[in-house]
């Protein structure tokens, strides 16, 4: 498996970060078809093509990913939409 590894400092609320974090999965759940819940502050998803946690910490979010072999080939792009969508909110 190919993995994706993002960790982002962030001024957030416990709850705020949460929110984030809630939304970034969804969408992931949405473009992916993965599953996802909460196990206390890390939300954990798991699909046919990519599975994961993101932790949310009072000031970082870390995310790990790990894609299938047919998410492979677009790790770039994949990796590069999640620092994108951290970047615009924990900055």
């Amino acid at each position: 498996m190919s993995e994706i590894r993002v960790n982002r400092t962030h001024h957030l609320a416990l709850e705020q970060a949460r929110a984030l974090a809630e939304g970034l999965v969804a969408n992931l759940a949405q473009e992916f078809g993965v599953k996802y819940h909460w196990e206390d502050d890390t939300v954990k998803f798991k699909g046919a093509g990519a599975k994961g946690h993101m932790t949310v910490l009072s000031e970082s979010v870390e995310l790990k990913m790990e894609l299938g072999f047919l998410l492979r080939p677009f790790k770039g792009k994949i990796e590069n939409s999640i620092k994108r969508r951290l970047d615009e909110v924990c900055d």
